[in-house]
């Protein structure tokens, strides 16, 4: 049994990638599913179309790799983190659709809290902000709208997780209600420095710890995933979310190393050791992960719509069929005009909840190039807004090279944007599924298949890097552009 199977249950999408001895990627499926838009800012899930497609996609990839499911050492799951469910303990059916991570509608709770003077507890127990982005205003606002529901989770009845708690309870035939440090970290309930559950943010948000699951490292024993499901029984041995499992395929093992990845939203993680750096900036302390019962941290900076402005050109704008057009299409564009994506308000180091998306510079000339130009740009933006946060909380950064990832990564003319506007070397590794490969690797370590963290550090390769071109005074221009912008945002 030398094939590791990954589950990567994405924002838009769920994959299952199979992965063979060598960590080389033999096989994959992926299978999108609805967005739900209830009212603006909210954002949903059906949890039963993401079981599906999760099943499906996993079964599709064992009958391209042409083997089966004995033939699986493990199972690796990484998943959008922060997105809430809470499902009945018997019946495992949801209560509510899962509420998504870019989901805004408890902003005005979260002010409640800081005008409250939760904030500052908050941070000191949990490394995070008072923001929706949370998972933890999302299960209050869940149960408030439930009769009964915190009576029946108090008892038991009701349970809540992130999804890989969801679909590894699933798996399991509800055996497993676990989850690992890095979810648990991105909840607003758990104490990062403790190592568990905080009965203070339990009682801040009104939540029974009866519902919560036990957190596990990063490679641990989460269950058996049932024969009923892929046709044997297989070990679940890895889980991450999905920043997390990019900073491990990226192999950002040491202090100092930065990786951002480019997906729905942008997320730089900037990995500080057994140092849990408290930002000045408005960046997050979160765990990077935890092997042996030890954390590693992270200063983390998260941009809600990177990729996402791609797909609104696409679907909502219409301006383009696929995604890839947009390459050709920025090399036209003017640099006239820009875009500030803050379709569900702005993340970090803003933090803005209730502005809203604006575009800036339209002329009469004004064209789908000068969008796609711009919407790319946002996204190399936003990274240099990250990184100069990063960069003044912790010094110690290694400021040399950023290494990337994810499906826009693959934009050369993005990339190299990126690396003009941070003035730096932007590293694209040789394979970009470093999300899959970071879970992949727990599940196999784990399984003793893979080698340890330096023997998988030694095999990182990059593929092609990318070196800034503009001049220092065209960038601090360029970028004074972009912050004139989002200020002027803000202020609608």
């Amino acid at each position: 049994m030398t094939y590791i199977l990954a589950i990567d249950q994405g924002t838009t999408s769920s994959r299952a990638i199979v992965f063979d001895a060598d960590m080389q990627p033999v096989a994959s499926d992926q299978q999108e599913f609805e967005q739900f838009f209830p009212a603006s800012g909210w954002v949903e899930h059906d949890v039963e179309e993401i079981w599906e497609s999760v099943l499906k996609t996993c079964r599709a990839a064992l009958k391209k790799a042409q083997i089966t499911a004995s033939d699986l050492a493990a199972i690796g799951i990484t998943n959008q983190r922060e997105t809430t469910v809470i499902w009945d303990a018997e019946t495992g059916r949801a209560l509510h659709k899962a509420i998504v991570w870019q989901d805004r509608r408890t902003a005005p709770f979260c002010d409640e809290l800081k005008a409250q003077g939760h904030g500052d507890t908050i941070a000191k127990i949990t490394g995070l902000l008072p923001d929706p982005y949370f998972s933890g205003t999302k299960v209050k606002w869940l149960m408030d709208q439930h009769e009964g529901s915190r009576e029946r989770a108090a008892e038991g009845k009701l349970l809540f997780g992130t999804m890989d708690s969801f679909l590894i309870w699933r798996l399991t035939n509800g055996a497993s209600h676990v989850t690992d440090a890095t979810n648990a970290a991105r909840t607003m309930m758990y104490d990062i420095y403790a190592g568990r559950w905080s009965t203070d943010m339990c009682a801040i948000l009104d939540v029974p710890s009866a519902m919560l699951p036990q957190v596990l490292d990063c490679a641990a024993d989460f269950g058996i995933a049932d024969a009923s499901h892929l046709g044997a029984a297989v070990p679940i041995l890895g889980v991450a979310g999905d920043q997390q499992a990019a900073t491990i395929g990226q192999a950002c093992f040491e202090p100092g190393m930065m990786k951002s990845t480019y997906g729905t939203g942008c997320f730089a993680l900037l990995n500080t050791g057994a140092d849990a750096v408290t930002s000045k900036n408005k960046m997050l302390t979160t765990i990077a992960y935890q092997l042996d019962g030890v954390p590693t941290y992270a200063l983390e900076g998260s941009i809600f719509i990177a990729g996402a402005v791609v797909q609104w050109l696409r679907d909502g704008a219409q301006m383009i069929s696929h995604a890839r057009e947009t390459q050709e299409m920025a090399e036209q564009g003017s640099g006239d005009v820009t875009i500030v994506p803050a379709f569900t308000g702005l993340g970090a180091p803003y933090w803005n909840a209730e502005c809203r998306g604006a575009v800036y510079g339209l002329t009469r000339d004004s064209g789908p190039a000068d969008f796609a130009r711009a919407a790319l740009e946002s996204i190399g933006f936003q990274t240099r807004d990250l990184s100069e946060a990063m960069l003044a909380d912790w010094p110690n950064a290694d400021q040399s090279t950023l290494r990337v990832d994810g499906g826009l990564s693959a934009n050369d003319w993005a990339m190299q944007f990126l690396s003009d506007m941070l003035g730096a070397p932007v590293d694209r590794p040789a394979g970009v599924e470093t999300t899959a490969l970071g879970a992949a690797w727990l599940a196999g370590m784990r399984a003793g298949v893979y080698p340890d963290a330096k023997g998988f550090a030694e095999l990182w390769a990059c593929e092609k890097q990318f070196m800034p071109r503009l001049s220092e005074d065209e960038r601090s221009i360029q970028y004074a552009r972009w912050k004139r912008c989002v200020n002027a945002t803000m202020m609608v």
